[in-house]
Parts: C-alpha cells; structure tokens; sequence
C-alpha cells in the first residue's frame, strides 16, 4: 500500500457518478458542494453535470467539465466513483492509463470493490480532504483476440475474461492452453479466466475459488463443461491461458471483459489472457482484514466463533484487560 504523497500543486479529484438513481445524483451533489467548500477543484463529465443540474461557475473553484473520458482523470489525485460495482468497472476504464486511485462509492447491492458505503459520505469527504487514505494495486489483465492469426481485438479486465457460447442452442467447443501447452478440450457453455479481484464476481458464481488479494494468481473456471476433467484451477500469475474455439466447430463465441466489453469469436478463433501491464489502483481508507469484507459484504454467519474469547483471555493473563 501507498500512502498519497502531499504536493503544492492544485488538488483536484474527478467525481463519476451513476446519475440515472436519485440517490447517486444527491450524493455526487454532496461531493461536489464539500470538496470544492475545502478548496478541491472537482471535474465532471459535461453528460453528468447536466444530469446533476450543477452550475459549474457557482463554485469556487469552478467545476470543470470535461467530454472526453480518455482525458478525464489527467491531473486528478483521484477518482471519486458513486455507484455499484459497475460503475466501478467503468471508473478503472476511464482511469486505466493514467493509474489514477478509484474510491467506491456504493450504492449498489454487494458492492465489494466499494471502499465506503452511502452513509459515510461526511467521513469518506474528510478523508479526502485530509488525504487519510492509503492505495492499493490490484492484478489486472490483458486480453487479446485473434482471428486468422491476426490480432483484431485488444483490451483489458479487472475482474474477468470470458469466452461464452454466442448460442443458446449449442455447447461451445474450445480447448484451453496454459503457457503454451495443451490443457483440455471441453464442450462447454465458456469459460472464465479471472483475477484474485475478480474471484468473488463471476468466478465466485460459477463455482470457482475466492482468492485473497494479496494472492498473485490466474483463476480458470469451465462454465457447465461437459467433461470428466471439467474443475477449477489456479495459475501462475505470469502464466498465459489461452482459449481456442475449435475451427471446425458448428457454434461461434463472444468474448466479455468485466460484462461491459464484447466481441464476437468465429470458429478458429484464439483468445490470450495474461497479467496485466498496469494494475488498477484502488483507494483504502480502513485496514480491515479481507476476510472481515467477505463477511460483511455476503452476511456469512460466524455465530460461535470462540476466537474472540481467546484474545480476551490471553489479554487477561497478560494483565492488559481487568
């Protein structure tokens, strides 16, 4: 983790929001009113500020208003995102290149790239201000297609890469390769590749394994594979999967990075997943154990845990509790 550096520089932080809920727009309001009140210009994107019904000049510093979603964080010592995990996604899109943090804002159901729920607006904006934060590089990766032998698709993910079937009427058939050896051939509904970040999205729900974190690996999950040899798998991090559609195969494919970004996969086509080549850098404003976010975030019940009451003990004999 990285504790943000203090400059003389002019602070600015883009604020994106999910402006269709009413919610998310009364929220992004709040931000932009408490920032810019502690001197911290804020950018918008101009579709949003009209959603938002803001006034740029009534705000001092003024709010700047931007169209251009490759530029929009340049400059910017964050970004603030308010939302669902999707627009999360959309935020490290808008970020990618210029590795700018992303804070979560959720608004959303499970939310778990979210930092900060809707109710601690007040304290997120004080950490802000006082840049009471740390960052945290998550493992990203790097996606390319080809048809033909030629490359005719290139992107990247922060959750998942996913080869599915384009048809609901046919098994996709594919064999996997890992650093370029054969692995399996499946006929299949697709198949997951994701990242520790992304196993508790579509990996989690396709029955593949939750990895921590600070855990450097690939995920592989086959999606309803009709195989013997059909289960989840762990790979290195600097390993290269590979998915081929076979090309004698009568059903095509789609390729889906992080559920926003598709393209279509005839027959013979290959699809290579590596690490990524730039991170996503998330915000942290607590220190919480992952273990306690998988708790809270999916209510799973701990009732009966003894190990609080050993701690309280070892505290007692220790003389440190009365």
């Amino acid at each position: 983790m990285t504790i943000p550096a203090t400059t003389d520089t002019p602070r600015r932080v883009l604020v994106l929001a999910h402006t269709r809920r009413p919610e998310a727009r009364e929220v992004a309001r709040a931000f932009v009113k408490e920032l810019t009140g502690h001197g911290i210009a804020v950018r918008l994107m101009r579709s949003e500020a009209e959603d938002l019904e803001l006034d740029p000049q009534a705000f001092d510093p003024a709010v700047e208003l931007t169209d251009s979603e490759t530029d929009a964080s340049r400059g910017c010592e964050l970004t603030v995102v308010i939302g669902g995990d999707g627009s999360i996604l959309r935020a490290a899109e808008v970020t990618h290149t210029r590795l700018t943090p992303v804070l979560g804002v959720n608004l959303g159901h499970v939310g778990f790239l979210a930092e900060a729920e809707h109710e601690d607006v007040a304290a997120t904006i004080d950490a802000i201000v006082h840049q009471r934060y740390t960052t945290e590089d998550r493992l990203t990766l790097d996606v390319r297609a080809f048809v033909g032998g030629e490359l005719v698709y290139s992107t990247f993910a922060v959750n998942e890469a996913s080869v599915e079937k384009a048809s609901r009427e046919r098994m996709l058939e594919v064999v996997v390769e890992v650093d370029s050896r054969p692995l399996s051939r499946w006929g299949c509904d697709g198949v997951v590749c994701a990242t520790p970040t992304g196993s508790t999205a579509y990996n989690f729900s396709a029955g593949g394994p939750i990895v921590w974190p600070q855990v450097e690996a690939l995920c592989i999950v086959p999606l309803s594979a009709h195989a013997l040899f059909a289960r989840p798998m762990v790979v290195a991090p600097s390993s290269v999967i590979a998915i081929e559609v076979l090309q004698g195969a009568e059903s095509s494919g789609v390729l889906w990075c992080d559920g926003r970004r598709s393209v279509d996969l005839p027959p013979g086509a290959r699809i290579e997943v590596s690490r990524g080549l730039r991170p996503v850098r998330l915000v942290r404003l607590h220190e919480a154990p992952f273990t306690d976010r998988l708790v809270a975030k999916f209510g799973l019940s701990v009732e009966g845990w003894r190990g609080a009451a050993e701690l309280r003990r070892q505290a007692r004999a220790q003389g440190e509790l009365p």
